[in-house]
């Protein structure tokens, strides 16, 4: 008789983006990271977790984040660039006990992560493309750059799931709710296209697009969230998603 293998449980993942933490803000999250982690065993951070990217701002999170007991991932947001130190401000959240996904794949208790901010650029047809003054070409590029990092990432992980995690959409459905001349500035469809690329991802998380939509799919049919806590909030009353992987 062949012994037969018992399926893994589904991992339970807290997703939660845009938390826009200012240097006013005093334990703003702290009780609702330790809330996250009597109910989720991840905790994905999908960008847009300071205000200005300063580091006193990312030092305020992170004395919140110490409050957090299970695992952390999570990627930068544009707003975390704008002082210029998205290094500072990662290097502050990793000793809190955050994994920046950008540069590295993880996994935990069977589940792959791999992230990346992502870039703009549009979607579908409306895609930009590069052509014409170096100007675009660069700006293409960038996107371009981001995808082939999220498709390197999730290439290096060996787990029968995976999960992506973003800042910006890779989908237009979850930015839907937003005002359609922003959209090109919302996300790439470059990120679901790497995504489509593994039959593994199970789930993509993002946020950035505060009146978005909370749930779309690729091309190929991996859903995708807008895990931005303005949209959550909305559906289910709590700024965070919990999502079985």
């Amino acid at each position: 008789m062949n012994a037969t293998t018992e399926p893994a449980p589904p991992l339970r993942l807290a997703a939660i983006g845009d938390l826009h933490v200012t240097d006013d803000d005093t334990r703003r999250y702290r009780d609702l990271f330790q809330e996250i982690s009597r109910n989720a065993d991840v905790l994905a951070l999908c960008g847009d977790l300071t205000n200005f990217g300063k580091a006193s701002e990312a030092e305020r999170l992170a004395e919140d984040l110490r409050g957090c007991s299970i695992p952390m991932v999570g990627v930068l947001g544009n707003h975390d660039y704008e002082c210029g130190i998205p290094e500072t401000v990662a290097q502050i959240l990793c000793q809190a006990g955050v994994r920046i996904l950008d540069d590295q794949a993880v996994e935990i208790e069977g589940v792959g992560f791999a992230g990346v901010k992502g870039f703009v650029g549009g979607f579908g047809r409306g895609e930009l493309g590069a052509f014409g003054e170096t100007a675009i070409k660069t700006f293409v590029d960038e996107a371009i750059g981001e995808a082939r990092k999220l498709e390197n990432g999730l290439r290096s992980l060996r787990t029968d799931r995976a999960v992506a995690v973003l800042h910006y959409a890779p989908v237009v459905e979850t930015v839907a709710g937003e005002p359609p001349e922003i959209f090109p500035f919302l996300g790439s469809s470059r990120l679901a296209d790497a995504v489509d690329r593994f039959e593994n991802v199970k789930a993509v998380v993002h946020g950035h697009a505060h009146r978005g939509t909370y749930e779309g799919h690729t091309m190929r049919g991996i859903p995708v969230y807008n895990c931005a806590q303005f949209v959550v909030s909305e559906r289910f009353g709590r700024p965070y998603a919990i999502l079985e992987i």
